[in-house]
């Protein structure tokens, strides 16, 4: 090719790029300071308004630059790309922050009501970059009388990627996804410890989602499954090779559960350093929740590997007065699991209760090996219901193992639950343990073959 041939092409895309049908719009084009002290937020602003109105685009943060920002809104069609070594910044100022971005869910928090980045009804955008988005939400700048916004709500939109990004700092939750379809997050890491109820991925009524090779480090939920509206299910949920790391819950499903859930995997990924549980799944708002499958996982120091509980509490911030009714939770299998928490005290055990006459139905547990480092007592063995151990009630509380105690159980403790499979559980206890290994209580077709302790099999 002849150099003035070559020549006239790139002047020719160079061309196309700088005309009224240019893909990318970068931040200081549009009037963006960029020095990590000015509020642009109407340069982003504009930035995004002139992708969508151009039928699509890249928005772009450039390299080097720190761009502060109030709330902002996600447009079709566009791309939001923060560049390697670029910030996006939150302002930490709550009045540069909209009071037309929707609502938290949950009740008794309207201080998480505003949000840093918005998006209602829009379709077919995206986060991209291996930049930051920075929520800046330290503590001394946010709080319950101040207000928490969240980083990221979206509402009502379809079809949203996030790639490559990191999230940190957000004031609150660090993403609310409301009934949302045809999601996609995929190499991103999460760090939100600068503020409480610090939650990673919050997918509320939203289908067909898919989590993958991602990082968490948070103070609350890594990734919580939601649905707070009845008509508006959570389903077709994919999740795999993703770390979790948090001061609660690895993944939470449930809770907010007026809604129906269903056909959830989880699947090659591990869990370490959680205060609470690693898997908790919570049925408790009148919904139906079946069909899920959770394998290949691998946790360390996670006191409760699995948390599931089916009751009844109102936690949605549009309850009805009426308690819910209970439905069903049925249809999981947990296989391939490895727990490590010899480093923690007894209370450490695989958890899953019903209600009275409210079972929870057809569950597969097998091939666990649990490491606990022992420590019940007789006492502790022998411990039966009364007004302190609120085993078999579970009304009237926010369904937290807190309220429960130690268990009677060394390794696993069911109750109220119809048809349970478990095959293939290894405990092994580093000292003395009185309690039974693994306790089945008012469970009806229930089965327990091939149980270990130490090596040794056991017959329960």
């Amino acid at each position: 090719m002849r150099l003035s041939t070559l020549g006239s092409i790139l002047c020719f895309l160079l061309f196309s790029l700088s005309v009224s049908g240019q893909t990318y719009f970068n931040v200081l084009d549009f009037g963006a300071k960029a020095d990590g002290k000015t509020v642009d937020t109407k340069a982003l602003q504009s930035a995004i308004d002139a992708a969508s109105n151009n039928g699509g685009g890249t928005v772009i943060i450039p390299s080097g630059k720190t761009v502060v920002s109030g709330t902002f809104y996600m447009k079709d069609y566009v791309t939001l790309r923060v560049e390697n070594g670029a910030t996006l910044q939150g302002s930490n100022n709550i009045a540069d922050y909209g009071n037309d971005t929707h609502k938290n869910m949950y009740k008794k928090e309207p201080h998480m009501d505003k949000c840093f980045i918005y998006a209602a009804g829009a379709k077919s955008f995206a986060f991209e970059g291996h930049g930051v988005i920075d929520g800046n939400g330290h503590t001394k700048f946010f709080n319950r009388k101040t207000g928490r916004p969240m980083m990221m709500r979206f509402k009502n939109c379809d079809k949203i990627h996030m790639r490559d990004i990191t999230l940190i700092n957000p004031a609150a939750w660090t993403s609310a996804w409301l009934y949302c379809n045809e999601i996609v997050v995929d190499g991103i890491r999460i760090h939100s410890r600068s503020n409480g109820n610090g939650d990673g991925l919050d997918f509320d009524g939203c289908t067909n989602v898919r989590i993958s090779n991602s990082s968490f480090d948070n103070s609350d939920d890594c990734i919580c499954l939601q649905a707070s509206m009845p008509d508006k299910p959570c389903k077709d949920v994919v999740i795999s090779n993703c770390v979790f790391e948090t001061k609660w819950g690895g993944m939470r499903i449930g809770l907010l559960s007026r809604g129906d859930f269903e056909s959830v995997t989880v699947t090659n990924c591990t869990f370490k350093n959680i205060q609470d549980s690693g898997l908790k799944i919570q049925m408790n708002e009148g919904g139906s929740m079946k069909n899920m499958v959770f394998s290949n996982l691998v946790m360390k120091n996670v006191p409760r590997p699995i948390f599931m509980t089916f009751a009844q509490q109102k936690a949605c911030v549009d309850a009805p007065e009426e308690m819910y009714p209970m439905k069903e939770m049925k249809n999981f299998t947990f296989q391939n699991i490895i727990a490590d928490n010899t480093e923690l005290d007894k209370n450490s055990a695989f958890f899953l209760t019903g209600m009275p006459n409210n079972y929870i139905e057809n569950i597969i547990i097998k091939d666990i090996q649990f490491f606990v480092s022992g420590g019940g007592t007789k006492e502790d063995a022998d411990k039966k219901d009364h007004n302190e151990y609120t085993l078999d009630v579970l009304e009237g509380w926010w369904p937290e193992f807190s309220k429960v105690g130690t268990l009677p159980a060394s390794g696993m403790f069911l109750r109220h639950m119809k048809n349970v499979y478990v095959d293939n559980f290894h405990i092994y206890i580093d000292g003395e343990d009185a309690r039974k290994p693994i306790i089945l209580n008012d469970v009806v077709n229930g089965r327990v073959s091939n149980a270990f302790i130490n090596g040794n099999k056991i017959k329960l």
